[in-house]
């Protein structure tokens, strides 16, 4: 079979399982749908021979399509490594991912960054001004202005010289 003739993905697909041999194919095979099975199956009586070549250049396809499935699925540093490396080269991605790791560390109170000013309004509903302030110092601006403008007056004041007075917190309590 010529590699130079494109193959359509039965005849791959036909190649692939030849390749893999008896077991693995079979093993594949009782995965697959009947009408599946049957294409399959009739595309792999029509191959009499594969070359070396051919065989090689659909593994290798195969391979690919693997990785990027995975990719697909997984994506995260590792893959924006991958891409980043592919287009700058290796030392240029590996500064790049050291830039944004610092970034990409979580931060304590990071998932309150997502939530509405509603539901944060709830949450702290009750809770002591001191726990209060505390929640806001780790929020956007914008956002913990918000949930103090919701609050009581009084409640308001307290908060904000809690915040006012709060010296440098740690995450781990």
């Amino acid at each position: 079979m010529p590699t130079d003739i494109a193959l359509s993905p039965q005849e791959k697909a036909a190649v692939l399982m030849i390749s893999l041999g008896v077991e693995y194919s079979s093993a594949l095979y009782k995965n697959m749908s009947e009408e599946d099975i049957t294409e399959l199956t009739l595309s792999i009586t029509m191959i009499k021979r594969i070359d070396k070549e051919t065989r090689d250049t659909v593994i290798e396809e195969f391979y690919r399509l693997c990785r990027s499935q995975q990719y697909i699925s997984d994506g995260g540093l590792d893959y924006a490594r991958d891409i980043l490396s592919q287009v700058f080269g290796t030392d240029a991605a590996d500064k790049i991912i050291n830039q944004l790791s610092s970034e990409l560390a979580v931060k304590p109170f990071d998932f309150v960054r997502k939530v509405s000013a509603d539901q944060i309004l709830n949450v702290i509903h009750g809770e002591h001004p001191q726990t209060i302030a505390l929640v806001l110092s780790f929020m956007k601006p914008k956002q913990a202005a918000e949930i103090v403008a919701a609050l009581e007056p009084d409640l308001q004041a307290d908060i904000i010289a809690r915040i006012a007075g709060m010296g440098t917190t740690s995450p781990e309590f």
